[in-house]
């Protein structure tokens, strides 16, 4: 959610350096202005030149909102003191960090840094009149590594507050420009405040260029990360972070969509593929092995192949009585394998937040050992679903396409009524076709015919069919 960081302890003094240079530049026939959205209407804001060291990057910027939370000590300095030296520096840092990685340097930035050196600054950033930058953060950052003195900027309005630099600041970057692509778990952030803050579901998927549906799973899967982290807290206090989650998006809207359809008909296993699929996706296995994740995943191939260490002890069942049915009708929180695989999940959460987080030497080892033994029999078991769904399709493809070809015969037998009707049947194209019918008809006939030493009364159909026909050319 937005915070409030209060004013810049230089602020009084920005504000009076922007003020003689807004005069100044009103003073001009043809002003350079820049447009914004001034709470719900266009408005035109001048531009000035500031210092890039007078500037504060703003704490609360959207762009890294994820990434501040990759050092807890460097995001606790920064919560404490946002306009510090510490704090703007870890700003400055995460400005200039790939989003996927804040140890390495975006390319991304690095280009920047070049075009702004080769180009110099086209568009303006926006600050408040205390010096806060709304946009173009990353350019102040990229500017100082340039040793550029200046950066233009339009001002806000000296009532601008601290929803408004959030909101103007998002909506800035929400324009398709030439600025870097919002990281995915910034943006499921982002959307999150749009929606508290009363834009619609329609509105939000509409800013971010989504269908609704495509926005329905994206909360849908940022539900599951918050509960994941919840989920994950170690007894030492320890969690994983948003940033786990970072690269997963097609993942986690494929899982959305294959969760929704199968819980849809039976809860129990959608909360078994929830869970499994959860695992299977912090293990980190590849979205091909995703896929084979199934309902039935747990129970079929992974129980059976989990060493004692992976056997969490279930919980037993949290029965709740139905509100206005009485005390004896009651709803469990699933059944017992649903709730062993849960367990199974926790375990793996919580190991996996050890394992980021470091600390205990011994620690980290233990849970990193079962991390790698879960990961050795979430993909043997993954192996053998695939296989498993490759062998029934195999089963089922034949049927599926007879099917499929009943179908378009019966769709054929209408529009031949509708045909012969208005006069508009081409006789010979038809005879034509029923000859190819005829052959591929006597081709299958001859394969079930070796197939089946006892055919069914289907089987016996086609080949009595073709019989006659022999029969009738005897």
């Amino acid at each position: 959610m937005s915070e409030n960081f209060g004013d810049p302890p230089m602020g009084g003094e920005i504000a009076a350096t922007v003020a003689k240079r807004l005069e100044e530049v009103r003073k001009n026939q043809d002003p350079e202005t820049v447009r914004i959205s001034w709470r719900g209407e266009p408005k035109d804001i001048h531009v000035i030149s500031m210092p890039v060291a007078q500037l504060y990057l703003n704490p609360n910027t959207h762009r890294i909102r994820a990434q501040r939370s990759i050092d807890a000590s460097r995001d606790a300095v920064l919560g404490e003191k946002p306009w510090g030296e510490a704090g703007q520096l870890y700003l400055s840092d995460l400005l200039k960090a790939k989003p996927t990685d804040p140890t390495q340097t975006d390319p991304d930035y690095v280009e920047l840094k070049k075009e702004l050196e080769r180009d110099g600054q086209l568009a303006p950033g926006v600050i408040t009149q205390n010096g806060i930058l709304v946009d173009a953060n990353t350019r102040c950052v990229a500017l100082r590594d340039l040793g550029e003195e200046y950066i233009r900027v339009g001002v806000l309005p000296a009532d601008a507050d601290w929803s408004d630099i959030n909101a103007i600041e998002l909506r800035i970057q929400l324009r398709k420009d030439k600025r870097r692509d919002y990281p995915y778990i910034n943006r499921l952030i982002s959307i999150e405040e749009q929606l508290a803050a009363g834009v619609t579901e329609k509105d939000v998927a509409h800013d971010w260029n989504l269908a609704e549906k495509s926005l329905k799973a994206d909360r849908w899967a940022y539900q599951l990360m918050c509960e994941a982290i919840d989920r994950s807290v170690t007894p030492e206090g320890n969690r994983l972070t948003l940033l786990q989650f970072n690269d997963q998006q097609e993942s986690l809207r494929e899982f959305y969509r294959h969760y929704t359809t199968l819980a849809a008909t039976d809860p129990d296993a959608g909360e078994q593929l929830k869970e499994t699929r959860l695992a299977s996706l912090l293990l980190g296995l590849p979205k091909t092995s995703l896929r084979y994740v199934e309902g039935d995943f747990y129970t079929r191939f992974l129980f059976s192949r989990l060493p004692e260490e992976l056997r969490p002890e279930v919980p037993a069942p949290i029965a709740d009585p139905i509100p206005g049915l009485g005390s004896d009708v009651i709803v469990a929180d699933g059944d017992e394998p649903t709730r062993a695989a849960r367990a199974l999940t926790d375990v793996l959460l919580k190991a996996q937040a050890q394992v980021h987080a470091g600390g205990n030497p011994t620690r980290v080892k233990e849970s990193a050992d079962l991390i790698r033994q879960a990961d050795d029999v979430f993909r043997t078991a993954a192996k053998l679903a695939g296989q498993d769904i490759t062998l029934r399709r195999k089963q089922t493809a034949v049927p599926d396409r007879i099917v499929e070809a009943a179908d378009y015969l019966t769709q054929g037998s209408d529009e031949f009524a509708k045909s012969k009707a208005e006069r508009t049947l081409d006789t010979d194209a038809f005879d034509s076709a029923l000859l190819e019918l005829k052959t591929s008809m006597e081709r299958l006939a001859k394969q079930a015919g070796r197939a089946f030493p006892d055919p069914g009364e289907g089987v016996e159909w086609l080949l009595n069919a073709v019989r006659r026909r022999e029969d009738e050319n005897d």
